[in-house]
């Protein structure tokens, strides 16, 4: 499709490279924003550690997946350009110049702004071995030989012992010895650290009540000795490698891909070697000898000045007696329409029930499975799982489905990435229960969220459906936000029913009611309502667009949205993380806005707005507008058809849009952000969302949030699954 806009001086091409940002440039300039939370004297401190963690963990997920992939493109040979015009060694060196410095500039806040805050909580994190009392020292060898020693495997490298497979992004100590006798020859050694021992150690209380922290390293190292008795240690560091993780399956030549997936999955901790973190003070031989055995280039070093591996920053984050410095947590409030212990399906048949998550409850969600297993009018429960949480009770209530004789089928996605083992476990399990399970399907993620129940009733089958924009795990749930719609619409059944009869066979009807489907027709789709608003601003009407997503980098999307703002359109989009597209470009995108929300929850909901000449059509759902999404992954975008859930999303939409405390705006011709400035009155649109679900409870009758508050800890679980 052509996208070429005519002038008076000649023709605009859309698809020009130059309008484009790259996408894994994009992807930092994201992380960037999340540091800018850790670098904000306005957050408590202990957010400001949790959001450093949360960069650490990004850039592991980063570095295995879009570089590795880049490394393959690259050593492959491959020449092509992306959506920016750039090759993949062009990516490579742009992508590691802007890491290094972004590395830089989060140990910069560690050291020089986190740490002498952290100090003055009368909290010390040991730096140096130095900086150990008498009694310390004492403390932490006792520490070593009790709890330590026992656990280690110290590996030695010679003649007869080559180099050691080193694990994917574990913490380890390489070291130089020499044999005391002998003032010849070094050899290498090395050992990791282990992950099954608390990285975290607390010393004995200083004067004052002072609590000083040391890290487990730092004991290993300070008896690194005592693993080589018979050697001297000539100089000693810490080191991490991060290998390729990108997982590349020939489904076509798969016979059984579950098999397939899980030797996979073990081939990680073999991949290839794409980043050697080191302690900036390493001997230049030691380093030399890691470089050449793990094949790294020097631009894959990175030399840090610090704790290797900062996602140790959570547990800083969590540490006990210091709620003061964390922000109090909010918990998810009651959905109005659904009070506990009522009959979730009668509340349905009442009308469309929409729930905003975290800030309320999840709850509903897994009440929906749990009523469904244990009523005896249910005739069959079908659903899609991507992710889930640790102890699902969702799997549970499916299994107890099965064994209650109701006809069960849920799609396990194994291709979820980082997820893949987990899931095979719950594919399993349900299997075991009696469950049909699908896995996925060839060639293609299965990424929508939706479940639908079959019930018997007095009318006759109805079909109750929910779907939503996140996973069904209840654990994230409390930390992501999402939109989640219950409904018994017969048009949205019949589509749920078709949904999985199209996964489970081959089976697709000739025509769908409401649900819009990837890789069908959802592109197709999102472009006539993107040009339908463009058609609107040239025939003199206004053309409006607002839109809420994770990423946005598909080219047939960016290129329509820049012809829709030439026409005329307002664009207002808040895109959490990748954007490729730019703002401000003359003639092309002047009446595009972009922004971005980094808060404490993070922004996970997908909502897309169509003002269609004063009849708005809104849409939510589970895909994003990547190419991924809509070409190569089964993705379900829903309609909000009830007035009063429209307006509920509108109002969503618009505060976000109106946020002026955790936001940050596009600046024009290119990928860097600015904060917000803020106005006469500061909005913080998660702020609020928290008390309207305060408010709506409590006008149900729910008891004040003030008088059931609890201040603990948020878990971490789920901050790497950003």
């Amino acid at each position: 499709m052509s996208r070429t806009k005519k002038t008076v001086t000649g023709e605009i091409d859309f698809r020009d490279p130059v309008y484009y940002t790259n996408r894994e440039l994009s992807w930092v300039e994201f992380d960037r924003r999340v540091l800018g939370e850790a670098k904000d004297p306005g957050n408590r401190l202990m957010e400001r550690f949790k959001f450093l963690s949360i960069v650490s963990s990004n850039l592991d997920e980063f570095v295995m997946v879009r570089v590795g992939s880049l490394h393959d493109m690259a050593e492959a040979g491959l020449s092509s350009r992306d959506i920016s015009g750039m090759t993949p060694k062009e990516q490579l060196r742009a992508v590691s110049a802007e890491v290094q410095a972004l590395v830089e500039d989060q140990y910069a806040i560690f050291n020089d702004m986190l740490l002498p805050a952290l100090e003055k909580e009368k909290i010390i994190l040991i730096r140096s071995l130095s900086e150990l009392t008498e009694e310390e020292e004492k403390f932490c060898d006792a520490y070593f030989e009790s709890n330590v020693y026992p656990v280690l495997t110290p590996m030695a490298v010679d003649s007869s012992r080559p180099f050691p497979l080193i694990r994917n992004r574990s913490l380890n100590i390489g070291a130089l010895v020499k044999k005391k006798s002998d003032a010849g020859e070094q050899d290498f050694v090395t050992v990791q650290v282990p992950d099954v021992i608390p990285r975290l150690v607390e010393l004995p209380k200083g004067a004052g009540g002072t609590r000083r922290l040391i890290l487990l390293e730092q004991i290993i190292l300070r008896n690194i000795q005592s693993l080589f008795l018979n050697y001297e240690i000539v100089t000693a560091h810490f080191y991490r490698i991060t290998r390729n993780g990108d997982m590349t399956i020939d489904e076509d030549e798969t016979e059984d891909l579950l098999k397939e997936i899980e030797k996979q999955v073990k081939m990680r901790q073999r991949g290839e070697a794409i980043r050697l973190e080191v302690d900036s003070g390493m001997d230049r031989r030691l380093m030399s000898l890691l470089q050449k055995e793990l094949g790294i280039e020097k631009s894959e070093i990175f030399r840090v000045k610090g704790p290797l591996d900062l996602t140790v920053c959570m547990k800083l984050y969590g540490l006990e007696g210091c709620d003061r410095l964390r922000d109090p947590r909010h918990d998810p409030q009651p959905v109005p329409r659904l009070p506990e212990g009522c009959d979730i399906f009668a509340q349905i048949r009442q009308g469309d029930i929409l729930m905003h998550h975290p800030y309320q409850s999840f709850e509903p969600v897994v009440d929906f499975i749990k009523q469904a297993a244990a009523d005896p009018d249910v005739l069959a429960i079908k659903q899609t799982l991507y992710r889930v949480s640790g102890h699902s009770p969702i799997i549970a209530a499916l299994a107890m489905a099965a064994e209650n004789g109701k006809q069960v089928t849920v799609l396990v996605e194994l291709k979820a990435r980082f997820d893949e083992e987990h899931n095979i476990v719950w594919a399993r399990m349900l299997e075991k229960a009696g469950c049909h399970v699908i896995y996925g399907l060839m060639g293609l993620k299965t990424h929508s969220k939706i479940t639908l129940v079959v019930r018997k009733e007095e009318a006759g089958i109805r079909r109750y459906v929910h779907l939503g924009t996140g996973n069904y795990n209840d654990s994230t749930a409390k930390l992501y936000t999402d939109l989640g719609l219950l409904t018994c619409s017969e048009a949205i059944g019949e589509d749920a029913t078709a949904v999985f009869n199209m996964l489970s066979g081959y089976s697709e009807p000739k025509l769908w009611n409401r649900l819009i489907l990837a890789p069908l027709w959802m592109k197709e789709r999102f472009l006539y309502l993107i040009g339908r608003e463009k058609q609107h601003a040239l025939q003199g009407r206004r053309g409006l667009i607002k839109a809420k997503m994770n990423s946005l980098c598909d080219p047939d999307i960016i290129a329509a949205l820049y012809e829709a703002s030439a026409a005329g359109v307002e664009i207002h989009l808040v895109v959490r993380g990748i954007c490729c597209l730019q703002t401000g470009i003359p003639g092309v995108s002047e009446n595009i806005h972009v922004r971005s929300i980094v808060g404490a929850f993070l922004e996970h909901s997908r909502i897309f707005y169509f003002l269609n000449d004063e009849n708005p059509e809104i849409f939510c759902g589970s895909a994003d507008w990547m190419s991924r999404n809509l070409d190569r992954r089964v993705e379900i975008i829903f309609p909000i058809e009830d007035e009063k859930l429209r307006s509920e999303v509108l109002h969503v939409l618009d505060l976000e849009l109106e946020d002026n405390r955790k936001a940050a705006e596009l600046l024009p011709l290119g990928r860097e952000y600015r904060k917000v400035s803020r106005g006469r009155k500061a909005i913080s649109s998660q702020e609020i969302f928290c008390r309207e679900a305060e408010a709506a409870a409590k006008a149900a009758g729910k008891k004040s949030p003030q008088e059931t508050r609890t201040f603990v800890p948020m878990t971490s679980e789920g901050a790497d699954r950003r």
